[in-house]
């Protein structure tokens, strides 16, 4: 009797179990994407989304054309800057600012509607790709509705009055006080509602450092529950990558590339910089490594204004230091101008230069395990040359896979030597090259050479 009612219960069980995940089934005998999974970051490229800029139409559509494009680039995960209805109260310019919400929930008229939104995730899943959007939970638009239901969500002054954030110039954004746990429990429903109901796969985190690391982190825990989802903050804390995000901005390594191209600093530097990740950062935090985003374009200049003749090295040790790389709209086709930020713009999408090396870069990166910049990353060994200050030479292996990336960051011909040995593959040119302690080498300004060991 005893045998009958357990085999009773068990079957009720089976019965009552929750459906497993969607994404662990199949249709039409294709698989769905799985969710994101730490071996995807391995080999991830990071593609930011600029949907009002992208085409001359600016929609969610005509981004979504080009999905399917964005596999010739590797392209892992789309990051769409935010697609929610923007404030017009104290807002900027005729458009305003992504960044001045009125509404978490909704999305953006001009860019299209909801089924929209859905139909570009479902086709980025369909080519293997993950959709993260961009989350600001720092401060909201004046026209929000919490402003006029929940006034007690918002920072004030000594008057009473809903001020924007102290220290910077968004006075278009009122700013949100983290010390009311009522606000904490709708943003946290805001944020569930997409991954629920659109199946997003994460979040990049608008000034994430302004925001505090426990409502990170229990946030981040409760939208875990839902499924596995990929955290960008907008940041370069190290805490905030304990137990809240995967990936933080390599702020100061773009500001190296920076400096570097400029002549206002120099090889050196750069290893000083790698150091200081190592010691800043535990061996599973991820960088992002860029050249370029919107706020660099928009406010500090196009990658020529600020890198020159060393945009293309610049781009390649992107790929090739540890982290993930990001490409922004645009930057694939050669952009060239400072995209108008709250008005309307267009990129023109023209292949150049830089498509077809985006793409060979991301056939390494994809092929070879010496280029893995995820949660267990492939080492780097700093290879010592007789000229340190402007010849930049690192290895990078796991496994059975190496590669050296070899660079002369000076705007002058450099003759030098280097401890690196043995004979390696141009991974360009397919050519075999032969070094020495005692060879002299030669690279001329801004040149650089990816070596398959």
């Amino acid at each position: 009797m005893r045998t009958t009612l357990l085999i009773i219960a068990l079957a009720m069980f089976v019965s009552c179990k929750p459906e497993t995940k969607k994404e662990q089934k199949t249709e039409n005998n294709n698989e769905v994407l799985q969710p994101i999974s730490d071996s995807d970051l391995e080999t991830a490229i990071i593609y930011e989304a600029n949907i009002r800029q992208y085409s001359p139409e600016g929609t969610f559509n005509e981004f979504t054309k080009d999905i399917p494009k964005l596999k010739e680039l590797g392209v892992k995960i789309i990051w769409l800057m935010p697609i929610y209805p923007i404030s017009t109260t104290k807002s900027k310019g005729t458009l305003g600012s992504y960044y001045a919400i009125s509404d978490y929930t909704k999305v953006n008229p001009e860019f299209g509607e909801i089924t929209d939104v859905e139909n570009l995730i479902k086709t980025a899943h369909k080519n293997g790709m993950y959709v993260i959007l961009d989350w600001v939970a720092n401060h909201t638009g004046w026209d929000h509705v919490w402003l006029k239901e929940h006034p007690e969500y918002y920072t004030k002054n000594e008057k009473g009055e809903i001020t924007h954030t102290v220290g910077t110039d968004w006075t278009d954004v009122a700013d949100l006080n983290y010390d009311n746990l009522e606000m904490r429990a709708e943003m946290l429903k805001d944020m569930k509602y997409w991954v629920e109901e659109l199946d997003v796969d994460g979040f990049r985190c608008d000034v994430a450092g302004m925001v505090p690391v426990d409502f990170w982190e229990h946030t981040v825990a409760e939208l875990k529950k839902v499924k596995p989802i990929f955290m960008l903050a907008e940041a370069w804390e190290p805490n905030l990558m304990e137990n809240a995000f995967d990936m933080a901005y390599g702020w100061d390594t773009h500001h190296k590339m920076n400096h570097i191209a400029q002549g206002k600093e120099n090889v050196k530097n750069w290893d000083d910089r790698m150091i200081q990740i190592d010691t800043m950062y535990q061996s599973d935090d991820i960088l992002m490594n860029f050249i370029t985003n919107h706020d660099e374009n928009s406010w500090n200049g196009t990658v020529k204004e600020r890198l020159g003749a060393a945009s293309e090295v610049m781009l390649a040790l992107a790929y090739c230091a540890p982290g993930m790389p990001l490409i922004y709209s645009g930057q694939e086709y050669d952009m060239d101008k400072r995209l108008l930020f709250f008005e309307k713009d267009t990129i023109i999408k023209t292949k150049g230069k830089v498509w077809p090396l985006m793409q060979k870069l991301a056939e390494l990166k994809l092929s070879n395990q010496a280029l893995h910049g995820g949660k267990n990353a492939a080492s780097y060994t700093k290879i010592k040359t007789s000229s340190p200050e402007d010849i930049l030479i690192f290895s990078r292996q796991k496994g059975q896979d190496k590669i050296t990336f070899m660079a002369n960051l000076s705007k002058m011909e450099v003759a030098f030597t280097t401890e690196k040995e043995g004979v390696s593959v141009d991974y360009f040119t397919n050519e075999k090259v032969t070094f020495s302690k005692d060879k002299t080498q030669t690279l001329k300004a801004w040149e650089y050479k990816i070596l398959i060991d």
